[in-house]
């Protein structure tokens, strides 16, 4: 087979090989972009596409070396050499969307894994491993769209729980236990708590944060309510950690 018998041939696989790649980023991209979060439709298409075709000229770059004109010579090329290094090129985009929050909860690390997984995707359906991609493709819908809302309805009581900062506010410190003592009765878990006092003219105060965990069926807005109601607290505050 010549040159220019292979190059049609050659051509037509690697745009199928692009566009399965672009088509299960889709549905990577998809599921970020409904949850919006910052690796969406785009960026996935991007990665995986880009990984694809890097790794396809890895590959068809250790072949052609073994049929040129240096055939006789000794040169020994890894195929996959160039698609080892897009996993760590991927890391750094990964590491671009994973925030540590004031609140100190960490966020991003589903989508940077995401990232990883479509550069992955890419590198197999470049490889030929569509069946491969496909059904990992499958597997990660399922771990992550069915599996955590069945886990979080019939599994353990922790997992049915959410996180929340709570903070209120009180004038008189004598009374901050008995707050306490009725917040926990409203069914809140305390984490961790820390105390302030504020010197403000027009609100003196001392305020209570409390790191704490509840059952999701909780209505927070009613918990705020049930909150503010307590004796003696002038002022509350609840911040959901997602």
């Amino acid at each position: 087979m010549d040159f220019f018998t292979f190059l049609p041939l050659a051509s037509f696989e690697t745009f199928i090989k692009l566009l399965v790649a672009a088509l299960l980023s889709l549905v990577i991209g998809l599921e970020r972009e409904l949850k919006r979060k910052p690796v969406g439709l785009k960026t996935s298409i991007v990665i995986a596409t880009f990984s694809c075709l890097l790794t396809i000229i890895s590959i068809e770059s250790a072949y052609l070396a073994e049929g040129s004109e240096f055939a006789n010579v000794n040169i020994t090329m890894d195929p996959l050499r160039l698609a080892a290094q897009i996993v760590s090129g991927i890391g750094f985009l990964g590491a671009g969307v994973i925030l540590k929050r004031g609140n100190d909860s960490i966020s991003g690390l589903t989508t940077a894994a995401m990232i990883w997984g479509a550069g992955g995707i890419g590198i197999a359906v470049a490889a030929g491993f569509y069946v491969e991609a496909a059904f990992s493709v499958l597997i990660i819908l399922i771990g992550i769209e069915v599996v955590p809302p069945l886990l979080f309805k019939f599994g353990p009581k922790r997992l049915r729980l959410i996180e929340a900062n709570i903070k209120i506010f009180i004038s008189d410190p004598s009374h901050i236990e008995e707050a306490i003592k009725e917040i926990t009765s409203e069914g809140v878990i305390i984490e961790a708590m820390s105390l302030f006092q504020h010197r403000e003219e027009d609100f003196p105060c001392h305020e209570i944060a409390i790191r704490a965990s509840f059952l999701q069926e909780t209505e927070t807005v009613a918990l705020y309510e049930r909150i503010l109601k307590i004796k003696h607290v002038e002022k509350a505050e609840i911040e959901l950690i997602s």
